[in-house]
């Protein structure tokens, strides 16, 4: 079972059948292969295959790859960015080489997994009210991280590919909904639209890009 917390235990019924946590599970089954060929796997299975792939590599309680997956996906469109030149930063002690690693690393270590959690936490929110039969907490996560896969090339600054990749996340994102969490396709569009504009839309700026298109035309 996947608790709240995203963490995975074992159960068992007492009596009067009210179930209670008997022990922590460390080694959760399933789930995606560490290191950077897992990460390279995960991003070519979700793009070629992503039906595939949440019904297979989204385990409960597995949190830990579908984290690192986003933190990669953001360090390399960020990095992007910071390589072509359209996002400046704040240069420290006279060492812009660092001080650009030191904010690249502060958006992708910090800021990325916070707004990871408090957008699955606003889906899983939706989700109660929405419907009585759902995953858990950590499948949301994992769909939200891995959903992000085409948002790699968010970071070249090119609006139309920029709304391009962004919608194609909001795509996979409310495929994933609809497959972990067992929802008819409309309804997880439904349910997933406004996260699925937080995280991709405005947490990778393609809001911005659509505005640009829309006032250029």
């Amino acid at each position: 079972m996947d608790t709240p917390i995203g963490r995975p235990c074992e159960l068992q019924a007492n009596e009067d059948g009210e179930r209670f946590v008997t022990q922590w599970v460390e080694d959760v089954e399933g789930g995606r292969q560490r290191g950077l060929r897992g990460l390279a796997l995960a991003w070519v299975e979700i793009i070629v295959r992503p039906r595939t792939f949440f019904e297979e590599g989204v385990a409960p309680g597995d949190q830990g790859p579908g984290l690192t997956f986003a933190i990669a996906v953001v360090l390399l469109s960020q990095a992007t960015r910071f390589a072509v030149g359209t996002d400046g930063y704040t240069v420290l002690g006279g060492q812009p080489l660092l001080s650009g690693a030191f904010w690249l690393a502060a958006v992708a270590v910090l800021v990325a997994p916070v707004a990871l959690h408090v957008t699955a936490a606003l889906q899983t929110l939706l989700l109660a009210a929405g419907t009585d039969e759902r995953g858990g907490v950590s499948e949301t996560v994992q769909v939200l991280a891995y959903a992000s896969a085409p948002c790699v090339a968010v970071g070249v600054p090119i609006p139309p590919m920029q709304v391009a990749v962004a919608a194609w996340a909001c795509g996979l994102y409310v495929l994933g909904l609809s497959t972990v969490h067992e929802l008819h396709p409309a309804r997880a569009a439904v349910l997933g639209a406004v996260p699925a504009v937080v995280a991709y839309g405005y947490g990778f700026r393609a809001v911005g890009a659509l505005r640009a298109l829309l006032v250029g035309s």
